[in-house]
C-alpha cells in the first residue's frame, strides 16, 4: 500500500493540485489557471477540457518534484466548484464544449416555469438550495432542453465539474451526496432525489447521474489516464466532494456545532450539523456533507476579498506602486497604515456589497458604498473601514445562524484574507469571538479532498483524523473594549445598509 494522497482543488479561477502524506501533511503543490467566458449577459461558462488538461499539466508537474515517487501514490480525490452541468453522451463524449459554471445565471425563465408548479418556499425547505434559483443545475438541463433541443436528445447523464473529471480517470459516470445536494432536486433529509421535483421539472430521471458516498472508491486509472497523468494505473479514484463541503472539513468542521470562515473573494460561515439549517426568510444554503450523516450550512456576503481588493487598486495604487518597490505584498501597506486609524474609522462606514445583495440583504440589487465621509477622512481611514465592513456584514451572517442553531464559541479562518493578523483581530472584535488561524491556511479545499480520499481507502479510520493536522499559528482574542465600541456600531451598519439597499432599488430603475 502506498502512503501519498494527491488531492485536487478544481476551482472557479483554476485548479491546485496537491501532495499529502498519509498523515496529513501537505508536501508540495501546484497551480494551473484556466479562463472563464462570459459570451452573454447571464451567461459563465467554463471548458471542460480547459479543466482536464489542468489535472494533466498540474499532475505532471506536482509528479516533477524532486524527490517524490509517483509509485507511492496511493489514492486521489477532487473538490469541485459547485453546480456545474456538464452533458455527457452514452459513450462518454462530451456534448458541448463550454458548460455553465455555479454563477451562471441563464435559466431564470426555467426557474420560474418550475415555480408554477412547485411553491418556491417549499422547494427550498426541502432542498436548501438558498443561492439564486437560477444557478442550480436542475434549471440549467432545462435551459439545455428549451435552447438546444439537438443536443438534449444525446445527453445520456448531466454531472458535475469534479465528475467530468472522475469521468476522465475512470471511465464511471457518478456524483456524491454533497454534490447531488446542489443539484436543485435533491431532497436533504431523505438523503436522494426527488421524484416530485424531477417530475415538475419535465425532466427524464435517467439523466441524473448515480450518487455514491464521497469516500467511495469509484476506480482505478484508466490506461489512457494514467498515461496522461504520469501516474500508475493502480492508483484509487475517491469520488470527492463538492467544494463547501471539501473545504468544510479541511478546516475542521468535521462534527456538529463546528464553524469556520472562509474569508476569500467572497466570504461565508458555515456551520456543521446533523440536520440542515433551514429558514425560510435568511435561505441559509447548504449542502449534504462529505463527513457522513452531516451537513454543513452556511451564509455568505458576495464581494469581501474582491472588495477590499478593489480599495487597493483603486484607492491605494501609490500602496501598490511602493510594494513593487520594496518586494513586498501591498496587502501588508495597507494594514500597516490601518493598524494606526481608532475602531470605527473615524465614523467612517463601509458596505462591501459590490457584487449585489445576498439573501440577508432587503434588495439584491444593493451596491457598496462609503458612508460618512468628509473631508478630515485619510487614505488609511478608508482601508480600515473596508475591513471592518466586511467584519460587521459577517457578523449579520453569525447572528443570523446563532438565531437558527448552536454555534461553538471559537472559530477557524481560512481564505487569503485569514493571513492579516489585523483582519483577524478586527474580526475577533467585531464577532466577539475566539478567532483561530492555523497550519492549513489557504489549503482548506485541498486537505479536505486529502481527507476525503484518505478515509475512503481506509488510511485514516474517520474524518476525526484532520484534527491533528490542524496546529493553531494564531489565535485573536476579543478585546472588551473594542467589543463594545463595535456594538455600538453594528445597528448604525445594519439601518446603512438597509437604506443602501432602498437606494439600490431606486438606481436601478433609472436608464
Amino acid at each position: 500500500m502506498g502512503d501519498l494522497i494527491i488531492a485536487y482543488d478544481l476551482g472557479t479561477g483554476g485548479i491546485k493540485a496537491s501532495l499529502y502524506d498519509a498523515e496529513g501533511h501537505r508536501l508540495a503543490e501546484t497551480f494551473t489557471p484556466y479562463d472563464t467566458l462570459y459570451p452573454a449577459l447571464g451567461w459563465h461558462e467554463q471548458r471542460p477540457m480547459d479543466w482536464w488538461n489542468a489535472v494533466v499539466d498540474s499532475t505532471n508537474r506536482l509528479m516533477a518534484t524532486p524527490d517524490v515517487d509517483r509509485d507511492r501514490v496511493e489514492c486521489l480525490a477532487i473538490s469541485g466548484h459547485s453546480l456545474g452541468a456538464v452533458p455527457i453522451a452514452k459513450d462518454g463524449s462530451l456534448l458541448r464544449s463550454a458548460t455553465p459554471i455555479w454563477s451562471d445565471t441563464r435559466a431564470n425563465r426555467q426557474a420560474a416555469q418550475f415555480f408554477e408548479k412547485v411553491d418556491e418556499c417549499s422547494w427550498y425547505m426541502v432542498t436548501g438550495n438558498g443561492f439564486p434559483p437560477a444557478c442550480y443545475t436542475v434549471f440549467k438541463m432545462m435551459w439545455y432542453r428549451d435552447n438546444e433541443p439537438e443536443m438534449f436528445r444525446r445527453i445520456h447523464k448531466i454531472i458535475g465539474t469534479k465528475d467530468f473529471i472522475n469521468l476522465r480517470m475512470t471511465g464511471r459516470i457518478c456524483t456524491d451526496y454533497s454534490y447531488a445536494s446542489g443539484s436543485g432536486v435533491y431532497d436533504l433529509r431523505r438523503w436522494g432525489y426527488s421524484d416530485c421535483l424531477i417530475d415538475a421539472s419535465g425532466l427524464p430521471p435517467t439523466i441524473f447521474p448515480e450518487i455514491v458516498p464521497s469516500t467511495e472508491i469509484i476506480g482505478t486509472l484508466t490506461r489512457d489516464a494514467a498515461e496522461a497523468l504520469g501516474l500508475p494505473r493502480k492508483v484509487k479514484v475517491v469520488c470527492g466532494g463538492v467544494d463547501n463541503a471539501c473545504m468544510a472539513a479541511g478546516a475542521g468542521s468535521v462534527s456538529p456545532g463546528k464553524v469556520y470562515t472562509s474569508l476569500g473573494s467572497s466570504a461565508w460561515i458555515a456551520v456543521i450539523s446533523e440536520d440542515p439549517v433551514l429558514d425560510g426568510d435568511s435561505r441559509p444554503y447548504v449542502f449534504t456533507h462529505v463527513v457522513p450523516g452531516m451537513f454543513t450550512s452556511a451564509l455568505a456576503i458576495f464581494s469581501a476579498g474582491s472588495s477590499y481588493q478593489w480599495v487597493r487598486d483603486n484607492i491605494c495604487p501609490d500602496l501598490v506602486a511602493a510594494a513593487q518597490k520594496q518586494g513586498v505584498d501591498a496587502y501588508k501597506l495597507m494594514d500597516d497604515l490601518a493598524a494606526d486609524v481608532p475602531i470605527g474609522s473615524r465614523r467612517l462606514l463601509f458596505d462591501p456589497s459590490l457584487a449585489g445583495g445576498s439573501s440577508l440583504d432587503a434588495s439584491p440589487a444593493i451596491r457598496g458604498a462609503y458612508l460618512g465621509i468628509d473631508l478630515g477622512h485619510t487614505q488609511a481611514d478608508l482601508i480600515r473601514a473596508a475591513m471592518e465592513g466586511v467584519a460587521m456584514n459577517l457578523r449579520l451572517v453569525l447572528d443570523e445562524l446563532r438565531r437558527l442553531c448552536s454555534v461553538q464559541d471559537a472559530m477557524v479562518v481560512v481564505g487569503g484574507g485569514s493571513k492579516s493578523r489585523l483582519w483577524r483581530q478586527i474580526l475577533s472584535d467585531v464577532l466577539n469571538m475566539r478567532i483561530l488561524r492555523t497550519s492549513v491556511g489557504q489549503d482548506a479545499g485541498s486537505l479536505g479532498a486529502a481527507a476525503v480520499a484518505a478515509v475512503g481507502c481506509g488510511m485514516w479510520k474517520d474524518f476525526s483524523v484532520i484534527n491533528g493536522v490542524h496546529s493553531i499559528q494564531d489565535a485573536s482574542e476579543p478585546v472588551p473594549e473594542h467589543v463594545s465600541r463595535y456594538e455600538a456600531l453594528l445597528p448604525v451598519f445594519k439601518y446603512a445598509k438597509d437604506c443602501q439597499s432602498s437606494i439600490a432599488d431606486l438606481l436601478s430603475q433609472l436608464d
